[in-house]
């Protein structure tokens, strides 16, 4: 059986305001030679991520500044197309991002980025959930509605369907808490977070 490829090339849509360790220091302390391109609609990240992202020297870490809901504005800014090979394989991150995209605008930017990469990458993603705490997260939403940013959560078998046609890995999507857990971690329970997480490789 032949071994997955190692993946030197990195890209985080939706990144927020970078915090410490972010996943070019995680990445580049494997591979100093990593390529990593954070994407943010926020004017203020982009001032943020100037000031604070400090790549490896062997590698390449940007930001640019893009908007989710327009991926094919996205992927063919120059500063993606430069930064990353296509030809070779790319982790894509969507972490925390797909919840405040409606389902058409969700779906769309997950299948265009899904068919612009190449076999071999692979895509990651955590998502709010109303699965343990219907009540709880129906407050969370109201709080986001009311201050014009609505989220829209959603269950394992709709966040499931975003990786249709690619390969989950182990273990598949499941709570962010039970997702390779560090036992050393005191993190939030299950229900506390809401949240699922899975990785998928694209199949050649």
């Amino acid at each position: 059986m032949c071994c997955r490829p190692f993946i030197s090339q990195f890209l985080d849509i939706g990144t927020g305001i970078p915090t410490s360790p972010n996943l070019h220091e995680i990445a580049q302390s494997t591979a100093p030679h990593a390529r990593v391109v954070y994407t943010d609609n926020d004017p203020i990240v982009l001032t943020h991520a100037r000031a604070l992202l400090r790549s490896h020297p062997d590698g390449v870490t940007t930001y640019m500044q893009a908007d989710a809901r327009h991926p094919d504005e996205l992927l063919s800014h120059r500063t993606l197309t430069t930064t990353l090979d296509f030809t070779r394989p790319i982790a894509l991150t969507l972490v925390a991002l797909l919840h405040f995209l409606t389902d058409a605008q969700a779906h769309s930017l997950v299948e265009q980025l899904k068919a612009a990469l190449p076999a071999g990458s692979t895509l990651a993603i955590s998502h709010g959930t109303p699965d343990f705490d219907p009540e709880g997260v129906a407050r969370v939403a109201r709080i986001h509605a009311d201050a014009g940013s609505p989220i829209h959560l959603r269950t394992r078998d709709e966040i499931n369907a975003f990786f249709t046609g690619w390969d989950l890995l182990a273990p598949g999507v499941v709570p962010t808490r039970t997702w390779h857990p560090d036992p050393d971690d005191p993190t939030d329970t299950v229900t506390d977070a809401s949240t699922y997480a899975a990785l998928a490789s694209k199949p050649a």
